[in-house]
């Protein structure tokens, strides 16, 4: 068996059964060349980690963006859990480190291919399901994902709110959008600012969300159905 501490420290989880994540790692390619030596690849994790993925990047957005619509949570949904995203999460860990694989897949760069990077996420968040309970799993999750959660959420899954914003109220020859932050509650760890925008004495829109930024990208999509 690999040593699989250092993963399993950046991965926040210390498993009751360190085979479950061993058996997340194994690419069908290494199977294919070493029959005998795994009961079976990663691909049957990759099917159920999608599916887990999904639903907590799901409840994050429903709960994090309460004014936001439904397609709009759709598309801010296939940013985050799309392969680019979740190679990056998996680049970030070094995840590519730990993977068993066929000569051939590792001669052609397999550990940096983003199929097998997003796959082999996919599988290691189902082990984790597997292994611990659903607050661990979520915890763990949210964890790797935060800075793109924060990205996505901000540029409005390739969408920047504030630009339009600017350039819609600049092209009627108003002053440039002004924000303020007019409420910040909850602690430290834990905290959720409410944030308006101004174009002069006039309130366009009001957003709320766990980062200034993020608050003020709500505002400017508000402002913007207004239109």
């Amino acid at each position: 068996m690999a040593n699989l501490a250092a993963l399993q420290e950046s991965l926040g989880v210390f498993f009751n059964d360190p085979s479950r994540l061993e058996q997340a790692l194994v690419h069908s390619s290494y199977i294919n060349e070493n029959p005998n030596s795994a009961p079976a690849s990663n691909e049957r994790l990759e099917f159920l980690g999608d599916a887990v993925l999904g639903q907590v990047i799901t409840e994050k957005l429903y709960h994090d963006l309460p004014d936001a619509a439904e397609g709009e949570m759709t598309k801010l949904r296939a940013a985050l859990v799309s392969r680019d995203t979740l190679a990056r999460v998996a680049g970030a860990i070094r995840l590519g480190d730990y993977l068993y694989l066929g000569k051939g897949e590792e001669a052609s760069g397999g550990r940096n291919k983003t199929a097998n990077l997003a796959g082999a996420l996919e599988a290691v968040m189902a082990a984790i399901s597997l292994d611990q309970s659903l607050a661990t799993t979520k915890n763990s999750i949210l964890r790797l994902f935060q800075p793109e959660l924060e990205k996505v959420i901000s540029q409005g899954a390739g969408v920047n709110y504030k630009s339009q914003l600017q350039e819609l109220i600049q092209a009627r020859g108003q002053p440039t959008p002004v924000y303020y932050v007019i409420e910040v509650k909850g602690p430290d760890h834990d905290r959720r600012f409410t944030v308006e925008v101004q174009v002069g004495d006039t309130v366009l829109g009001q957003g709320a969300g766990k980062n200034k930024k993020l608050a003020e990208t709500e505002a400017a999509r508000s402002a913007l159905e207004r239109f």
